[in-house]
């Protein structure tokens, strides 16, 4: 039998429909196929890309398959050709049985994007069945005073096929006694009667035996036959009389075995044995005898079984009265079997999507499912819904047919899967419900940016550190996965021209000095460093990192007064009439260091009388310890120490050169004879000693020249105001303590120079005439 695509109008439509409505990418009609049952495997049944205006290739890229309705898959899909063929042999009576249409659905399921085409095929009914009947052989019990023209019913063959392969007729051979009649009961099937032709005569024969004969419609035809005995009872003249020709009856699905169904009622006019009626069910199927049973003495009718709505709504079964002379009488029942809600609905996925991208739009299909419950009515009107607060929603595709999509936007960080229940619920009274789990799991995609632990880092660098030493790490955390949360780190590039002091790992982030650095050059600095996770497009976040450098005691103090090796660390005088604590001198000095490691200390660390002089510990200021004495030398050397506070200490030293002078002829001489080197001092002390006892000793005994004296004194003192300044050479420079201040940096703040006394300090460019003027304490009241 050839294959059959069905051209009627909707609905018996069979054509493959290409006019697809499609709700969120599912097909709303109905591919419709025809094909025989029992042909072999490979059958060809259509080409589905054809139907469905689509290429081979769009097919296999697409990755269409069959999903079938149920258990059984009959049908193959060629994803190459898009050829469907069948798989497995289908037996249409195994499959339906007596119910028709008999159809196989499934669905072709297509992915990006996802579609779904709902189809069906007609399996139709070929003649491999014969007739059969199930009693062999029949005996009938005919009064031989019955009338010609009186109908007796026979037991109908059972044939599984349908329609036209389904009983057709029956006949009888031939005989001198019947015919027979064959008839359509409401549900189409053909029954027959055994019509008598003459009347019966049982002292002639009281037996006649023919054979009984159905044949179906198929081509070739098939048939099947039993023996009919009929039996000719003597005179019995009157019949059982049944109190309703048709019984109507109702039982529930699922009632137990044994369950009244109905009684039928028949009565009999005739006295003793031809009034003893027993009833008894004619057998004309082999359901109705594995269903019901009769009590043939009071003709209940009771279940053998419990019936079961969803494979047979209705019964009609034939019940036959007969007395005890052999008269019969017949009558219909017809049960009809009550659906209850006794199957709950059965949720088949058809399609997920998993992983799901986070970024899916409102409305994406994420799974397609479809619903089946075998109940009828509000028992088998099924709803879908979702168990719990989740962003997603049902929609209705079909009368069964859902999709599950996206309600709300999807975030992986918040929750990376969800567990989904479907819960299929009827509407039965109770309803029933069946739940089916889903799994979708989201797929990342890079929409977090790094985030830095903190917003600024930090870190100490001691000075003079060599190159790669560990300042610390930065560190930044990124809430996508994958390589979207793979971080990596780099410096943000200074501007051009800008030193590079550090480095950062790109995969630790831990930072790293490129060079020592020097505190008092660099004393803190600051770089940006930037988190880059793998994404593409990369997202990326900066951070600052300030880097301190701490002091190291790596400077010596540096003396700014009296300059080493000048003329004026011998140009200190002090007159012998000084007391204790006369301001001598004052050293001042300076470290490049800071902190702790510039807080510098003064002390006497040599001198020609210790006990003449003392310095101030912090203050550097020379005074005198005690008055000076007239024996004290005329020529004092004091080698003063500056050292500072760190660890360790450094140091360094000044010497001074006091002169004790008793006026000022005393002191221009002393001036006057500035030693020009230190291994001279000691010589020049012996000379200036000597000296001054012959100036006391000539003052003594010139006594009367003392007003001469005087005025060549005084002469001398002009000479001398004029020579210095004929001596000042232009290019000469006085700093101040304010000059001091711009020319070291961090003087004032470092408190190693005091700001209460006032020098003037005059640098020439002859090495001969340069010096230190001490004027006086700024806070000194004597003069």
């Amino acid at each position: 039998m050839e294959l059959r695509k069905s051209k009627e109008p909707l609905p018996g439509r069979t054509v493959p429909l290409i006019l697809l409505l499609c709700v969120l990418g599912v097909s709303t009609a109905t591919v419709r196929y025809s094909v025989p049952e029992e042909v072999e495997r490979g059958f060809f049944v259509s080409n589905i890309a054809k139907d469905l205006g689509l290429t081979g290739e769009e097919l296999s890229s697409r990755q269409a398959r069959l999903v079938p309705e149920g258990d059984e898959q009959y049908l193959q899909l060629n994803q190459h050709t898009g050829d469907l063929v069948v798989q497995k042999k289908m037996d249409r009576e195994a499959l339906c049985g007596q119910s028709e249409p008999c159809l196989v659905r499934f669905d072709v399921l297509l992915e990006s994007p996802l579609q779904s085409f709902q189809a069906e095929v007609r399996v139709t009914d070929i003649n491999d069945r014969a007739p059969v009947f199930l009693n062999k052989e029949m005996i009938l019990k005919i009064p031989e005073t019955a009338m010609p023209g009186a109908r007796f019913l026979l037991e109908s063959a059972q044939d599984p096929d349908v329609g036209n392969n389904g009983v057709q007729h029956y006949n009888i051979s031939s005989n001198d006694y019947f015919h027979i009649s064959t008839r359509r009961r409401s549900d189409g099937r053909r029954y027959a009667e055994l019509v008598l032709d003459q009347a019966l005569d049982r002292e002639e024969r009281a037996e006649v035996t023919f054979s009984f004969t159905a044949v179906d419609g198929g081509f070739p035809s098939r048939s099947g036959t039993a023996l009919i005995r009929v039996q000719v009872l003597d005179i019995n003249d009157n019949i059982p009389v049944f109190t309703r020709s048709l019984y109507k009856a109702r039982v529930l699905e699922n009632s137990a075995e044994d369950t009244l169904v109905v009684t039928v009622s028949a009565s009999d006019l005739d006295a003793g044995m031809n009034g003893e009626i027993a009833y008894s069910i004619v057998q004309n199927s082999e359901e109705n005898h594995q269903t019901f049973k009769i009590n043939p003495e009071t003709g209940e009718i009771r279940l053998k079984k419990s019936v079961d709505y969803e494979e047979t709504k209705t019964y009609e079964m034939d019940v036959q009265a007969t007395d005890g002379g052999g008269l019969s009488a017949h009558c219909k029942v017809l049960v009809e079997v009550i659906d209850v809600n006794d199957n709950a609905p059965e949720v088949t996925l058809t399609s997920l999507i998993s992983p799901l991208s986070e970024a899916a739009p409102l409305q994406t299909v994420v799974a397609l499912f479809s619903v089946r419950d075998r109940d009828s009515g509000d028992n088998g009107r099924t709803s879908c819904e979702l168990l719990g607060e989740l962003p997603f929603s049902i929609a209705v595709l079909a009368a069964d047919s859902y999709a599950l999509v996206t309600a709300e936007a999807l975030d992986r960080e918040r929750e990376a899967e969800y567990n989904i229940t479907v819960r299929a619920r009827d509407a039965g009274a109770p309803a029933l419900s069946a739940e089916q789990p889903l799994l979708v799991r989201l797929s990342d995609v890079n929409d977090n940016v790094p985030t830095f632990t903190q917003a600024s880092y930090t870190m100490v660098l001691r000075e003079n550190e060599p190159a790669g030493t560990s300042l610390g790490r930065v560190s930044a955390t990124d809430a996508d996965a994958g390589k979207n949360a793979r971080v990596s780190y780099a410096l943000v590039l200074p501007a051009p021209g800008a030193p590079s002091f550090v480095s950062v790992d790109a995969e630790s982030g831990a930072v790293r000095a490129l060079r020592p650095l020097d505190y008092e050059e660099v004393r803190a600095f600051q770089v940006a460093v930037r988190a880059a996770d793998g994404g593409l497009p990369p997202l990326s976040a900066e951070a600052l990192v300030r880097v301190e450098v701490r002091d190291e005691n790596d400077n010596a103090p540096v003396v700014l007064h009296p300059l080493p090796n000048s003329s004026a660390a011998a140009g200190e005088l002090v007159p012998r009439r000084a007391r204790a604590g006369y301001l001598v001198a004052k050293v001042v000095a300076v470290d490049a260091d800071s902190g702790q490691n510039a807080w510098l200390s003064y002390e006497l660390a040599k001198a020609t009388e210790p006990g003449l002089f003392r310095v101030g510990l912090h203050s550097g200021e020379v005074r005198t310890a005690r008055a000076v004495s007239e024996r004290d030398v005329a020529r004092q050397r004091l080698v003063v120490l500056v050292r500072d506070s760190g660890q360790p200490p450094r140091s360094s030293t000044v010497t001074l050169s006091l002169a004790l002078v008793e006026g000022l002829s005393e002191a221009f001489l002393q001036l006057s004879h500035a030693p020009a080197s230190r291994p001279e001092v000691e010589e020049e002390e012996e000379k200036e000693n000597l000296l001054a006892t012959y100036l006391i000793a000539s003052l003594c005994s010139v006594s009367s020249l003392f007003l001469l004296f005087i005025v060549a004194f005084s002469g001398a003192k002009l000479f001398k105001g004029r020579l210095r300044e004929g001596r000042s050479p232009p290019s000469a420079h006085c700093y101040s303590d304010g000059d001091f201040s711009s020319s070291f940096v961090d003087v004032a703040g470092t408190g190693t120079l005091s700001r209460g006394y006032r020098y003037e300090v005059c640098l020439t460019t002859s090495s001969g005439n340069s010096g230190f003027k001490f004027l006086r304490p700024a806070n000194d009241s004597r003069r």
